[in-house]
């Protein structure tokens, strides 16, 4: 009983003065880890309610990014002339009535070629474009004739801009100067930031070094998937780039008449990324906000 009672004063004693050992903890109540769970943010992520699909055409050498959820569709990049037609079949078969947005990263043909025919056969809310018109490229005065003829005037984004597509948001950074001394319509590239939930995505145009050095002053954190810039054409700060954003997942479009730089690849696989490229194929990201998958699509962008 005396030995009792005095282990009893020694636990109060001990509570008293705060100087209980806690337990050490168990297996139940250490984290697990997931490859669902982002890394990218430590801020709450908001909450999601439909999911996220993008279909990364096939175009070649050339970018065409499509977005849709339940609240609507966005569009990044066009392809080349000509590729217009394959994304209007694209939004027919998925039942799009609308492109709530349209970004043009630049103005290089291979972004902007497809975008005549979609303005002129397709019904488009918002443009975005980049700072850097190319007057007297063929492909800029197709698309600024068709802009005109639609009565629709884009917004030239010059400071971040950030807009919703239900539990989507679309962040999107703006080159700092109005013009470079090399690769100026490159390095104008619009690079955009999609939040869905827990997961993040960057699209990076075809940002080049000066450009790429830019955004990476902004701290931007880590992300889920990287689109690469350039079509995956090496260039000393993609070290950097990928150092910053610890992807899971890169996206290279590419063609196999044009293909990626082995240098690119080689710090990619050195850095375990597992990597699409979209001459192989179509690919296929979906997301729910917390599992992201990426896939090889069956059929090829006709």
């Amino acid at each position: 009983m005396k030995f009792k009672l005095l282990a009893v004063l020694v636990a109060l004693t001990a509570l008293l003065t705060g100087c209980v050992t806690p337990p050490e903890p168990t297996a139940s109540a250490v984290p697990a880890s997931s490859e669902s769970a982002s890394p990218a943010s430590s801020e709450a992520a908001a909450p999601v309610t439909s999911e996220l699909n993008i279909w990364c055409f096939q175009a070649g050498k050339a970018d065409a990014f499509l977005f849709w959820n339940e609240a609507g569709a966005v569009l990044i990049d066009t392809g080349e002339s000509g590729f217009g037609k394959t994304v209007l079949a694209k939004l027919d078969e998925l039942g799009v009535k609308k492109l709530d947005y349209l970004i043009l990263t630049h103005f290089d043909k291979d972004h902007v070629g497809g975008a005549k025919k979609l303005i002129s056969d397709f019904p488009v809310g918002t443009i975005l474009q980049s700072n850097c018109p190319k007057e007297g490229a063929e492909a800029y005065e197709k698309y600024a004739a068709a802009v005109e003829a639609s009565g629709i005037e884009p917004v030239t984004v010059r400071e971040p801009l950030t807009f919703q597509l239900g539990d989507v948001t679309f962040a999107v950074d703006p080159p700092a100067r109005e013009s470079y001394d090399r690769d100026e319509s490159n390095n104008s590239s619009l690079i955009v930031s999609v939040t869905h939930g827990a997961k993040r995505l960057l699209f990076c145009g075809d940002a080049e070094d000066l450009r790429l050095a830019e955004f990476l002053k902004t701290e931007p954190g880590r992300y889920d998937l990287v689109k690469l810039p350039h079509h995956g054409v090496w260039q000393a700060t993609l070290r950097e780039l990928i150092a910053e954003t610890a992807p899971a997942r890169a996206l290279i479009t590419s063609s196999n008449a044009e293909p990626e730089d082995p240098e690119t690849l080689a710090l990619l696989a050195d850095k375990g990324v597992e990597t699409f490229l979209t001459r192989i194929a179509p690919v296929l990201i979906t997301s729910d906000g917390t599992t992201l998958t990426a896939e090889y699509a069956p059929q090829q962008d006709k």
